[in-house]
């Protein structure tokens, strides 16, 4: 316990001294000597210079060995596969991104999942067998009972029920799979607005609309893995979505989703570029977000979206009564803290219980930053392990 604590203090922070390791942990001075001795000679730290500027004589100080194991995370969309290792810290080595393949490519989802992470390896300059454990992150979610993907019928190939068999045959290292909106759920507790909440709620919503639901410090995944598909919620003002595992409108994603802004916009008579939906819903929020003071069209757009979310948000929040909202995903990031505020305000409106909303903070590749900490946890569980 001691050790494990030492390490974690050393992943906070740094660096630290022997003194102020024993400051922290409660340790005596021979104790915390003995203590870093050990983890010195296991691999763990690494002594990394000496203390310089203060009064009497210089001390160590001592830092995680960041080379002692690796992690890698995989995020997978429609459009591409984006790879990353980081080492025992947390810092990215290697990054790389391959396109997904399509439903005419002769590559088959195994090869392009084993080359992306080969890409990322070679980039750490590492080998394959150096990287202790893989998450790979992708819409929808793998059924339990059955191992096949569902919710996710715009990802072409990852529907083979014996998918993960041949992945877990292909790849040297254990795989786990998560849902990509609850790995940025990951990602903001553990860097982001959701640090200290064990009850929170991350709406995302890019080129999809999504939940992740967090209860008690731990993600909410439900019976088959589909608890957070929000997409598909019966909301005022849309047609029901019949049929769900065919591609179709209606809900939740047809009221507030990235295609919703443009139609708004158009309405109020703003301009809207042809280019893929979520940059245009992007865009057009970023430009409200700042010129919504100077140009009623643009507020009356704030106004009317966050509205919009605030409808199936006052559902979640019926049901759940979180403590906490994170908006995250590219669409809700770009209207910031002036959406932010509406939606707060609306929802006030709509919900018995008033949870704080938030703007997500972890806005470079949040999936893959989830799943690597994710693959981290685990690995540092096993490697800090030192009773073993």
């Amino acid at each position: 316990m001691n050790d494990r604590a030492a390490l974690d203090l050393l992943l906070a922070h740094g660096t630290l001294s022997r003194t102020r390791i024993g400051k922290l942990t409660g340790l005596s001075k021979p104790t915390a000597s003995q203590l870093l001795a050990r983890l010195e000679a296991a691999g763990l730290v690494v002594a990394t210079g000496t203390t310089e500027g203060r009064p009497g004589p210089n001390a160590q100080l001592y830092a995680v060995n960041a080379g002692a194991a690796h992690a890698a995370g995989l995020d997978v969309n429609p459009q591409r596969i984006l790879a990353a290792v980081a080492d025992i810290t947390g810092a990215t080595v290697g990054r790389f991104e391959l396109p997904t393949p399509g439903r005419r490519s002769a590559d088959s989802v195994v090869t392009r999942v084993t080359d992306a992470l080969e890409g990322a390896v070679k980039a750490a300059g590492l080998a394959r067998g150096d990287v202790h454990r893989v998450v790979i992150g992708t819409p929808g979610a793998f059924d339990p009972s059955t191992g096949r993907l569902r919710y996710a019928s715009h990802l072409p190939g990852w529907h083979s029920p014996t998918l993960l068999d041949e992945l877990a045959g292909a790849l040297p290292m254990p795989v786990e799979y998560e849902n990509d909106v609850n790995l940025a759920a990951v990602a903001e507790q553990r860097l982001g607005a959701a640090r200290g909440h064990d009850d929170f709620v991350l709406l995302w919503n890019q080129e999809g609309l999504g939940a992740s639901l967090v209860i008690g410090g731990r993600l909410h995944r439900g019976f088959t893995g589909g608890a957070g598909e929000v997409g598909f919620l019966p909301v005022p003002g849309t047609p029901l979505v019949r049929q769900v595992v065919k591609a179709n409108s209606g809900g939740f994603q047809e009221l507030a989703g990235a295609q919703s802004v443009p139609r708004l916009a158009r309405g109020l008579g703003i301009e809207t570029p042809e280019q893929p939906y979520a940059d245009v819903a992007a865009a057009l929020l970023t430009k409200a977000a700042a010129g919504h003071e100077e140009d009623p069209r643009l507020a009356e757009l704030l106004r009317l979206f966050a509205q919009r979310l605030a409808t199936g948000l006052a559902s979640v929040t019926a049901v759940l009564d979180p403590e906490l909202i994170v908006l995250a995903g590219g669409v809700t990031a770009a209207g910031g803290e002036p959406l932010r505020a509406l939606v707060q305000a609306e929802l006030a409106e709509l919900a018995a219980s008033r949870p704080r909303l938030v703007v997500g903070e972890v806005r470079e590749h949040p999936v893959l930053r989830g799943a690597l900490e994710s693959a981290l946890a685990t690995t540092r569980d096993e490697v800090f392990d030192t009773s073993r």
